[in-house]
């Protein structure tokens, strides 16, 4: 039932509007920013926020966000990220977690990786159905929210929709990284199998000989792989 009252905190529209603006930034967001995101006043922020936490899909802390430190440098202020604990309802229950992890240590102890990539391939295939090569990195953003990567553009040079910067473009030079990976839980076991399999799920989806390719580069607290023009230099 924990899991049913979290989700149902997200009823409320100001309350979900401003859980949806802390997940998109992927950084700690204070209550003023995320009141100005939210068009609302910075106390009813501060309540939903704080009711947000309560219900565990936020997760705070203090910080100075002046950047400064010392005497002059102000309070510190509160600030919010997404909680790392995962809520899932189903009714009846259900435990697809339980299975999807037997099935991975099952193909990870009979040395299946290729068969299960293949597989994965090929649903990636059957998903993009008869569509032409994804087109693009908007595109390609596009087909990626929708399975629940949470993706984002990132500057060869750094990470272009931090505070305070210009808004990243999909041009040359950016690479599309994604907060979410739908497959986390199992791939925190079977890293190696689950992400192999991820990858090939996504060279399907947007085609291997298009304008835009996937490729394996993990980093903490991300998905392991990026997408990025065809034309980028190979790493």
């Amino acid at each position: 039932m924990e899991d049913i009252d979290a989700i149902a905190a997200l009823q409320d529209p100001v309350r979900r509007r401003l859980y949806e603006y802390v997940v998109a930034q992927g950084r700690e967001v204070g209550r003023n920013e995320a009141a100005e995101a939210a068009g609302v006043a910075r106390t009813l922020a501060a309540h939903h926020l704080d009711r947000l936490t309560e219900a565990g899909l936020l997760e705070s802390g203090s910080r100075r966000l002046t950047g400064r430190s010392g005497p002059g440098a102000g309070r510190p202020a509160k600030v919010y990220t997404r909680a790392r604990a995962e809520r899932a309802v189903s009714l009846p229950a259900r435990d697809y977690r339980t299975a999807a992890e037997l099935l991975a240590e099952a193909a990870e102890q009979a040395g299946l990786d290729a068969g299960l990539c293949a597989a994965a391939r090929r649903r990636g295939e059957a998903l993009r159905g008869s569509a032409a090569p994804c087109g693009g990195l908007e595109e390609a953003m596009a087909m990626l929210a929708a399975r629940g990567y949470e993706p984002h553009l990132e500057s060869t040079g750094g990470v272009q929709d931090a505070e305070g910067a210009e808004p990243a473009t999909a041009e040359a030079g950016t690479v599309v990284r994604m907060r979410n990976c739908p497959f986390h839980a199992v791939a925190e076991r079977f890293p190696p199998l689950v992400c192999g399999m991820n990858l090939a799920l996504l060279e399907g989806l947007f085609g291997t000989d298009g304008p835009v390719r996937a490729r394996m580069d993990a980093r903490p607290g991300e998905c392991c792989v990026v997408v990025e023009n065809s034309k980028n230099n190979l790493h």
